[in-house]
């Protein structure tokens, strides 16, 4: 019985990632052929790798045997082939990034543009997604997010200075309702509020000397996204709680205003960050190189 190394990637892939759909994305290709691929390797093997159900995939005892057996071998042969970059003038490979949306939008994409004229045998693959994920198990290479939430055991880089939020609306809507004075005077107000991908709804965070405290606002209108919040708050829906490089140019324009700017707290700003691992590749090393470089 003779196997080539190709038929044991689609394997590994559902293996390590647990899902078939997730399986395909890292390969490139569809759910149903990397299902055949790992059907036709257990029709070669006579044995079943994989329990299926329809909301799970997990390895059977022979499946765990054969990952744990295989999967360091292509790991070695992914390391030979990624030490092969120290012998080209630019190196090469794919670079995988994990960003919350407003991360990714006001400080990656910048950065990005330049890195890949830089280095064009380089790719990027960058991913959008405002829920806490392990960049670790999910195979990125870095995540960006607000350096409060990034976890201890993490090394991270600042793209930027720190950041604050703003509490904006519309003349319009103000016109028509009193402006807070203090952040209790939002419960009496329609507010534009934020729901994580968790299901989690966003208490506004509010700091003045020594008090702390965090509001639960209402209204009638539930987001999960900023930038719509933004737009929201433009067409004068409600108030609303943004990060203020992202209100900046309505309110210089005067389509938005802001109050309880005394409130707000200065937080520490976004940062990239990835795991303490013992090897890094050429690329992802020449990025980490350029960001430095090249931050805000």
């Amino acid at each position: 019985m003779k196997f080539k190394l190709a038929d044991f990637s689609p394997f590994i892939a559902v293996a390590r990632r647990q899902s078939f759909r997730l399986a395909a994305e890292d390969l490139e290709v569809t759910a149903s052929a990397v299902s055949h691929s790992v059907r036709q390797l257990e029709e070669q093997l006579k044995i079943r790798l994989f329990n299926r159900t329809t909301r799970s995939v997990s390895l059977t005892e022979a499946g765990r045997r054969l990952y744990d057996k295989v999967a360091p071998a292509f790991e070695e042969i992914n390391l030979t082939l990624e030490e092969l970059n120290d012998y080209r003038n630019s190196p090469m490979g794919t670079i995988r990034i994990n960003a919350v949306r407003q991360g990714g939008r006001l400080y990656l994409a910048p950065l990005i543009a330049g890195f890949v004229q830089q280095y064009p045998d380089i790719s990027v693959e960058i991913s959008m997604d405002d829920r806490i994920v392990d960049i670790v198990r999910e195979q990125f290479d870095a995540g960006i997010r607000l350096n409060n939430i990034i976890e201890q055991d993490m090394i991270s880089i600042p793209l930027g200075p720190s950041v604050r939020y703003a509490v904006v609306a519309s003349p319009a809507y103000f016109n028509k309702n009193p402006r807070p004075k203090i952040p209790q005077d939002l419960t009496g107000h329609a507010c534009i509020q934020f729901r994580y991908p968790s299901g989690k709804l966003y208490s506004w965070q509010f700091e003045q000397g020594i008090h702390r405290q965090e509001i639960a606002v209402n209204g009638s209108v539930l987001v999960d996204d900023l930038d719509l919040a933004l737009d929201m708050a433009l067409n004068g829906a409600g108030v609303g709680y943004l990060l203020r490089e992202m209100a900046e140019p309505w309110l210089n324009s005067g389509k938005l205003i802001s109050v309880l700017d005394d409130w707000l707290p200065e937080l520490s700003g976004f940062h990239l960050y990835y795991s303490n691992r013992n090897h890094m590749s050429a690329a992802f090393r020449a990025f980490i190189d350029y960001i430095k470089i090249h931050r805000v």
